[in-house]
């Protein structure tokens, strides 16, 4: 028989079907062709700096600006959602809200090389990479009309990328999405009810039980949760409780990139170069010292697709089991 599972996390219900549940091998793909190094007519790619905006940051081997020699670069994103601006809120035709978009939006190139993904990439570029996300989110938080920083990564056409050159993004917007809303509200409500951390607890609860775990480090847990809303969604949660990703320290943020980098790398010598969507869930600047909420991240592979009972109802469907999922993942060798 199926089950129906609670996300404690968001109080959002999943069903998990069991009885048309595939096995953990049978997700296993070969691993799609890799693009050339370098593209001709990618704007990322080097050599084209000034086929983009100026950028915001770079760790490069000489000090030239907007040049060549970098190996992680930040710029603002050139069709960006949100710019900065006087935030000016009003109401149409009596009735509707709006508000300027205002915000920042920016682009983290990950490598110089076009086809060089995050799995792939050595240890110590996953850590700049992290080392950069800090730097940039600390900077946007200065916006004074920031209320969070959103930082996310497609990966693949399903994943919804529009350039397949390795990157991230990095949203500050003035409003705080409903989505991390009701984390926050499902966080302060356990904290009230139990006096503590959801995820704190959770770490804690899934260490003992060992059965969703992925790989433990010093620094976090990785797992299929118990609610995953589809196959192989990992989640990698930091052991210390902090309520932002501004918050780790440098140690901490290198010890993620190379944390991620092994899991990413498993995802793929599972399902081979999978679209995913990687998203970081971080509390709103306001929420920081309340001390109910604690950041972390998940990873989304796109093997299955949202269809009408998901829109309809807000319900997932998984087809595997994470019970399964995570030691058949917890047993690649990386």
């Amino acid at each position: 028989m199926s089950e129906i599972r609670q996300d404690v996390t968001t109080n959002e219900w999943v069903i998990i079907a069991t009885e048309r549940a595939k096995r953990p091998h049978d997700f296993k793909k070969e691993a799609k062709a890799l693009p050339p190094e370098f593209v001709e007519k990618c704007p990322f790619c080097p050599g084209h700096e000034d086929q983009t905006p100026p950028e915001v940051l770079a760790y490069r081997k000489d000090g030239r600006p907007n040049g060549p020699g970098w190996w992680v670069r930040v710029i603002p994103n050139k069709f960006a959602a949100l710019v900065p601006g006087e935030v000016e809120r009003s109401i149409e035709d009596g009735f509707f809200r709006k508000m300027s978009g205002v915000g920042r939006h920016e682009v983290l190139i990950e490598s110089p090389k076009h086809n060089l993904y995050f799995p792939f990439i050595e240890d110590h570029q996953a850590e700049e990479i992290m080392l950069a996300l800090r730097e940039r989110y600390l900077a946007l938080q200065q916006d004074p009309h920031a209320k969070v920083v959103i930082i996310f990564k497609n990966h693949g056409a399903a994943a919804g990328t529009s350039l397949e050159h390795p990157h991230w993004q990095m949203v500050a917007t003035p409003i705080v999405p409903q989505s991390l809303r009701r984390r926050l509200a499902a966080a302060t409500r356990y904290f009230d009810d139990n006096g503590g951390c959801v995820l704190c607890d959770m770490v804690q609860m899934e260490r003992a039980a060992k059965k969703r775990v992925v790989e433990e480090t010093p620094e976090h847990l990785v797992i299929h949760p118990f609610a995953s809303r589809s196959p192989f969604e990992t989640w990698i949660l930091p052991k210390h409780d902090q309520a932002s990703f501004g918050q780790v320290s440098l140690d901490e943020a290198k010890a993620l990139g190379r944390i991620l980098r092994r899991t990413l790398a498993k995802i793929f010598a599972i399902l081979g170069n999978p679209d995913y969507n990687l998203v970081m869930h971080t509390a709103p600047f306001q929420d920081e010292a309340k001390g109910v909420f604690h950041w972390y991240l998940r990873v989304i592979p796109r093997v299955s697709t949202m269809a009408g009972f998901e829109i309809g109802s807000g319900i997932f469907i998984n087809t595997a089991l994470p019970e399964e999922t995570a030691p058949f993942m917890r047993e690649i060798s990386i």
